[in-house]
């Protein structure tokens, strides 16, 4: 294969497009805001960053407002790689490559909430929330069996409700709630999980040799340090990294 067939096989655009997701709770997949610039920075920045560098590739980082939407545009073509929450139903849309996070799901209980522990969340009349149609969502309504769990699209929006006292608590990894618990005042982040996410490396549907490449980019990234290294620079000490 010469070099030009090679380049457009990988990123046919002639850029390496990694989609991200941001919000104000920022953890392995989801990125934030630099406030005095406004650029995407996080985990999943970093590492379409050193991808990027290893090919020789200018990266364009394409903004979503949060897994599903990433999911769903993989068949529009608008993407090559992504750093995402994996499950079973997802794994139906895209292609997956190694796990460089397991991380638990927890929840972030409002203020004055009387919950303590995370069974006492699946509790009639209880009010749970999550980012719509993501990996959390699916995981948080298979294991609630005695309330629902409410989706809105954007973290922004579920954090809005919090403080207005509309919902009770609110599903999402514990790197991510950590940090959010600080714009809440009085919120908690309870002990224990419902769920260990697994976030991964993917691509669209029938691209196998950019989910090669990237497959085994971040293989090398986890035995050389360098996942270890994004995760500490990002606020994330002390999230393993996947074996």
């Amino acid at each position: 294969m010469n070099a030009h067939k090679a380049t457009s096989d990988l990123f046919p655009t002639g850029r390496l497009r990694v989609a991200i997701a941001i919000s104000a709770a920022p953890g392995a997949f989801w990125a934030s805001r630099d406030p005095a610039t406004g650029e995407p920075r996080g985990v999943s920045v970093d590492l379409a960053r050193a991808f990027a560098e290893e090919l020789g590739a200018p990266l364009e980082l394409v903004v979503y407002e949060n897994s599903s939407s990433i999911t769903a545009a993989a068949a529009r073509g608008e993407w090559d790689a992504t750093f995402i929450p994996m499950d079973d139903d997802r794994a139906k849309k895209i292609d997956f490559g190694p796990v460089y996070n397991v991380a638990e799901s927890t929840f972030l209980v409002r203020a004055g909430s009387t919950i303590a522990t995370v069974p006492e969340v699946d509790r009639p009349g209880v009010k749970i929330v999550a980012v719509a149609d993501t990996t959390t969502m699916r995981a948080c309504e298979a294991w609630a069996k005695q309330t629902r769990v409410t989706g809105y699209p954007t973290v922004d929006e579920i954090v809005a409700r919090l403080k207005a006292g509309e919902m009770d608590a609110f599903a999402m990894s514990r790197d991510g709630l950590t940090t959010l618990m600080k714009e809440i005042p009085g919120s908690r982040v309870l002990p224990g999980q419902f769920f260990g996410a697994k976030t991964a490396v993917a691509t669209p549907r029938n691209r196998a040799g950019m989910l090669a490449r990237v497959s085994d980019f971040l293989d090398r990234a986890k035995a050389s340090g360098l996942v270890r290294r994004v995760f500490d620079a990002n606020g994330m000490e002390g999230s393993p990294v996947a074996p």
